[in-house]
């Protein structure tokens, strides 16, 4: 009778266990992939890029939307303000239009917690062109600017119809935390010290890493400008993006944040890098995975995108608007560079900014699949229109 008592306990005890250390499959999988010859260098980069290119510019937009947000809030609660639906949504494309995807990341994020409508996340996703944008910025800023204002307009119209058509809460997700949320904490204990420490990783981490970044967007040799060896950067940021997505792993969600940081007696400035520190990591870890997949399939199956350009004239446009609901910045730079080449026409390039999600479609996807699906047809239905609108305007 002891002994089925026991089993029992056990098997409870590994039904709570499973569901708390599952996360943990994502850093066991890159030491795999860092550990084979094959995949080595390839996981290297991936890693790389996803904390130089994505994860710093998403912690420095999200710590200038938290204190902004802050500072209106208090506004706000003195002058009885609350923004209405529509400045939303223009708030939304504006937050899409923000080279790079941290802003996207940010709207999606206030859709689920229940700030957005189901139109600012169109509205976004139509604006952002991702870390496509810095790329044309630097090469061509008039079309970039061009092109930017022309995603801003058409995500604010589209995220107004989108609106007016479904209302205000199409698609909203009902917040509910998880009884494996509490469950978790026994086998994950401490978790405000985790959290803490995260927030100050982030916060000394932030503004050396953006720096880092930004040589890098702009396609600088930073081990020479900075005097080190060759692959530290790349070491040094896939090290890094390890420990936050092992810290990722052992931590349970963000929805009950406040409840976590409660008895925190530490300033608001402190709390913004603990709430920065929990999104940032989350993102960064689905942008690893999904970098991955993509860079394996590419690597196995030696997909050449270019090749898919070559088509009629006429299905550029439609190329472009296709290859932009593929989540991730990949294969949009690959477009924006063979835009830059004279390989395919501006129409085409068109297409691709404004169907173009970006890395914000990865927390989407894992926050709500069938939002993120929606988002990105709806988002596709401006884009080929737009695309081929200048195509027989201005093209043909």
């Amino acid at each position: 009778m002891a002994f089925l008592t026991h089993t029992r306990l056990a098997f409870i005890q590994l039904n709570e266990l499973l569901p708390c250390y599952r996360r943990l499959i994502v850093p066991v999988l890159l030491l795999v992939f860092l550990a084979l010859p094959d995949t080595r260098e390839l996981t290297l980069r991936v890693m790389s890029d996803a904390f130089w290119q994505v994860a710093v510019f998403v912690a420095l937009t999200l710590i200038v939307y938290h204190l902004v947000a802050h500072r209106v809030s208090l506004i706000a609660r003195q002058k009885s303000f609350a923004p209405t639906g529509p400045w939303k949504i223009v708030l939304a494309s504006f937050m899409g239009v923000i080279p790079g995807c941290g802003g996207a990341i940010i709207v999606i994020t206030q859709f689920v917690s229940g700030s957005m409508s189901f139109g600012a996340i169109v509205a976004v996703l139509t604006a952002t062109m991702g870390d496509a944008a810095f790329l044309l910025l630097a090469a061509q800023p008039e079309t970039g600017l061009f092109v930017i204002i022309l995603s801003f307009s058409v995500g604010i119209i589209s995220g107004l119809i989108v609106d007016r058509i479904h209302g205000q809460d199409f698609l909203k997700p009902a917040l509910d935390c998880s009884k494996e949320h509490t469950a978790c904490r026994r086998w994950f204990p401490k978790q405000s010290k985790r959290i803490k420490s995260q927030g100050l990783l982030w916060q000394w981490l932030v503004i050396p890493g953006a720096v880092v970044g930004l040589f890098m967007a702009a396609q600088q040799d930073v081990e020479t400008w900075f005097f080190i060896s060759d692959n530290t950067i790349q070491v040094l940021g896939a090290l890094i993006v390890l420990v936050f997505i092992v810290l990722w792993a052992t931590t349970t969600e963000v929805k009950d944040f406040e409840s976590i940081v409660a008895e925190d007696k530490k300033s608001t400035h402190s709390k913004t890098f603990q709430r920065v520190a929990l999104d940032t990591n989350f993102i960064t870890s689905w942008v690893v995975i999904a970098f991955l997949m993509f860079e394996l399939l590419v690597f196995y199956t030696k997909l050449d995108l270019t090749q898919v350009f070559t088509a009629i004239p006429s299905l550029l446009p439609f190329i472009g608007v296709v290859i932009g609901m593929i989540p991730g910045c990949g294969p949009q730079i690959i477009t924006t560079t063979l835009y830059l080449s004279g390989a395919i026409p501006l129409s085409a390039q068109i297409g691709n900014a404004i169907s173009n999600d970006g890395d914000a479609l990865f927390p989407a996807i894992a926050l709500s699949p069938k939002v993120a699906i929606m988002a990105t047809l709806y988002s596709s239905i401006p884009a080929f229109v737009v695309a081929y609108g200048y195509y027989f305007i201005f093209e043909v």
